[in-house]
């Protein structure tokens, strides 16, 4: 029998469940300590090293108490939290995964984590590319903005585009997509260092701050005057409102996030549905999950343009597990520029 050897392992835990606002002080980080090898009576599993791990919106919905049915589980206080991120495999017992390969997936925010399924983690085959990448334009932000746009939105050079949450993760990906397939689009940010980095980094043909803006139906007509064929929503709330009010006809939503609703007690309501019925406005909502399967045509599609810097991705960039409680919450502040991730490890 091999000798167990044991190693501290830090953490980010939920202190308890939250409600309205997160706040840093409802995350804590703790030291524990963990085995250096899967347990031999353990089958098809692997001890994995996290290297980076990913801050994303829906795991708002993870910090509140479980009520009916949900598209996201819940953190359970007093444990790690989890999420996608990218791993260096240090220990397996599964036929698919040996000591040094590289993956992204499902893992928890620690410094290594025992994974009782694998399956839902990708092996790296493109490690020339910076592995921080899939936990971005290369991992789930990059299949859900490929999917979204092209298999729900359906898009046609020339059509008029416009993006939400356009500096983010999965909007800044969205936004470049269309302006290689040659339509018209505009985004908008929470400020206007985002607002002159997606038109000037990203190539957007013109952006505003949403914040600046006493009234987004204005706006929108300012920058689409003849309407809006598709929506790439993230964000819900008054946005979407207005830009029901400006789409054209049969013009196509995809609706991949509510990020402006996630913190409030009573979502707030639409009161321009009738737009949907007189333009004939198709709206679908989706998950990253239903789009898993066309990965692989997804990466034959943007490494090229990645390696040709025909698509540039920013991140920003949060150094060691100790910030992640501030690289998460940030997120629901905006304080972000670009995908957040945070570095666990450089390995």
């Amino acid at each position: 029998m091999a000798e167990e050897v044991f190693i501290s392992n830090k953490q980010v835990v939920l202190k308890n469940y939250v409600t309205g606002f997160p706040q840093e002080s409802d995350l804590e980080i703790i030291t524990s300590s963990t085995k250096l090898n899967v347990p031999e009576a353990i089958q098809d599993a692997v001890l994995v090293k996290n290297l980076y791990l990913s801050c994303d919106p829906y795991m708002r919905g993870c910090m509140s108490k479980p009520v009916g049915p949900s598209i996201v589980s819940s953190f359970e206080p007093g444990k790690p939290l989890y999420g996608f991120g990218v791993v260096k495999v240090v220990d397996s017992t599964h036929p698919n995964f040996k000591k040094g390969d590289l993956a992204w997936g499902f893992t928890k925010w620690e410094e290594h984590s025992l994974i009782i399924s694998p399956q839902l983690l990708f092996k790296i085959h493109h490690n020339d590319l910076h592995l921080s990448y899939y936990t971005g334009i290369l991992g789930v932000p990059g299949i859900t903005a490929y999917g979204g746009f092209h298999e729900v939105c359906s898009p046609k050079k020339g059509e008029y585009v416009f993006v939400s949450a356009a500096s983010g993760a999965i909007g800044q990906i969205v936004g470049q997509l269309a302006k290689l397939l040659g339509c018209y689009v505009v985004g908008s940010a929470g400020s206007n260092e985002k607002v002159d980095m997606l038109k000037n980094k990203f190539g957007f043909d013109e952006a505003f701050n949403y914040k600046e803006e006493s009234d987004l139906d204005a706006a929108l007509k300012r920058c689409f005057p003849e309407g809006i064929d598709i929506y790439f929503d993230s964000v819900g709330g008054k946005m979407l409102d207005a830009v029901l009010l400006n789409m054209r006809i049969r013009g196509r939503i995809a609706a991949c996030g509510m990020i402006s609703q996630y913190n409030l007690d009573k979502p707030e309501g639409l009161r321009n549905l009738m737009s949907i019925i007189g333009k004939r406005v198709r709206v679908e909502g989706f998950v990253t999950g239903d789009f898993y399967h066309l990965y692989p045509k997804f990466l034959e599609l943007v490494i090229p343009y990645i390696k040709q810097d025909k698509i540039v991705y920013v991140e920003d960039v949060g150094e060691g597990l100790e910030s992640g409680p501030t690289s998460l919450i940030g997120l629901f502040t905006g304080r972000n520029v670009g995908k957040q991730l945070v570095v666990v490890s450089h390995e």
